[in-house]
C-alpha cells in the first residue's frame, strides 16, 4: 500500500504516516520495530536527540536494503542544546549517528524562552547549508509562531504537536493552516488512555476497523501527518493499514464533539 504524501510551503513533500520513535531505546526492541515497519511500508522514521536513539535508527536503516533517498528521517533538537555553538556541534553528533551527511526534517524540541530565537535561525543557516532539507518546530502555540515570524526569514514548514480526538486544539490547527505550517500529531492514539469511547468503537464496528484505527483516521482525513508509536509488529501494520477508507461527514462531526482539550504529554501552554 503506498502513503499518500502531504505538500509543505516550501515544495517538498513529508509521508503522512510515520513511525514515531520515543522511547523506544533498547537494541533488540528497535531492530524489530524497524524490520516490520519497512516490511510493512513506513519510509518515515520519527526521532529526536532527547530520545536517546538516533544511533539504532542509524544502524537499522544502513542494515536495511533501503537507499538514503528512498527514507524520510527527522530529528528534534534536545532542549538543552539550543545555544547555537551546541546547537551545531550536538546536531554535528546527530547525524553521525544517523548515518547520514543530512535529515530530511530537523525540528525545535519545544519553545524554550528566551533561546528559541537564536535556535531557529541557527535552523535556517543549517537548512541553507544543506544539512536539514525541511525545518519546524514541535510544541509551539499560536503565540510562539507569531512571535517567530518576527525575526524569523521563513515559517517553519511542520509543527509537531500532542494531537489526537480527545485534544484537537482547533485554535491552533485554523492558525496553521491559515499559514501554510504542516500539523504533525505525536500521541495520536493518546497513549492509549481513552480507549473505551462510544463513539469510536461504533464507528470502529461501521468499517470494520479496529479502534486505533478510527483514531488515526480522524487526523488523515483532517490533513494532519501522523506519528503513531508502537514496538509491536502487529499494531505497527494495523497502525499503517488506514489509507484503505475514509470516515463520512457524520462520522467527523461526531468525533468533533469528542474534544475534551486532554494533554496526555508536556504542555507549552504556559511557557512565555
Amino acid at each position: 500500500m503506498s502513503v499518500p504524501n502531504k505538500e509543505l510551503s516550501n515544495g517538498n513533500t513529508i509521508p503522512q504516516i510515520g513511525l514515531g520513535l520515543w522511547q523506544v531505546t533498547d537494541e533488540e526492541q528497535f531492530a524489530a520495530a524497524f524490520k516490520a515497519a519497512v516490511k510493512t511500508g513506513y519510509r518515515h522514521f520519527d526521532s529526536a536527540q532527547a530520545y536517546h536513539n538516533e544511533d539504532m535508527l542509524g544502524r537499522a536503516w544502513t542494515s536495511s536494503k533501503l537507499k538514503r533517498e528512498d527514507i524520510f528521517i527527522t530529528t528534534k533538537i534536545n532542549i538543552s542544546h539550543f545555544k547555537p555553538k551546541t546547537l551545531h556541534e550536538t546536531f554535528e553528533e546527530s547525524l553521525k549517528k544517523l548515518q547520514t551527511d543530512y535529515v530530511d526534517l530537523l525540528l525545535l524540541h519545544f519553545p524554550v524562552t528566551l533561546l528559541r530565537k537564536n535556535a531557529w535561525q541557527t535552523l535556517e543557516a543549517l537548512q541553507t547549508s544543506g544539512l536539514a532539507k525541511n525545518i519546524g518546530v514541535s510544541n509551539f502555540t499560536i503565540r510562539h509562531l507569531e512571535e517567530l515570524k518576527t525575526y524569523a526569514n521563513q515559517i517553519p514548514v511542520i509543527n509537531q504537536v500532542e494531537m489526537h480526538v480527545f485534544l484537537q486544539q482547533p485554535e491552533l490547527v485554523k492558525y496553521c493552516q491559515n499559514n501554510n505550517i504542516q500539523i504533525e500529531a505525536y500521541s495520536p492514539l493518546a497513549h492509549a488512555h481513552i480507549m473505551d469511547n462510544e463513539t469510536v468503537s461504533k464507528i470502529a464496528e461501521k468499517y470494520n476497523k479496529t479502534y486505533a484505527q478510527v483514531l488515526l483516521r480522524f487526523l488523515v482525513e483532517r490533513g494532519f501527518v501522523v506519528l503513531p508509536k508502537s514496538v509491536t509488529p502487529k499494531r505497527i501494520e494495523e497502525n499503517f493499514n488506514i489509507f484503505d477508507f475514509s470516515l463520512d461527514e457524520q462520522d467527523m462531526k461526531d468525533l468533533a464533539k469528542e474534544d475534551l482539550d486532554k494533554r496526555f504529554c508536556w504542555s507549552p501552554v504556559h511557557i512565555p
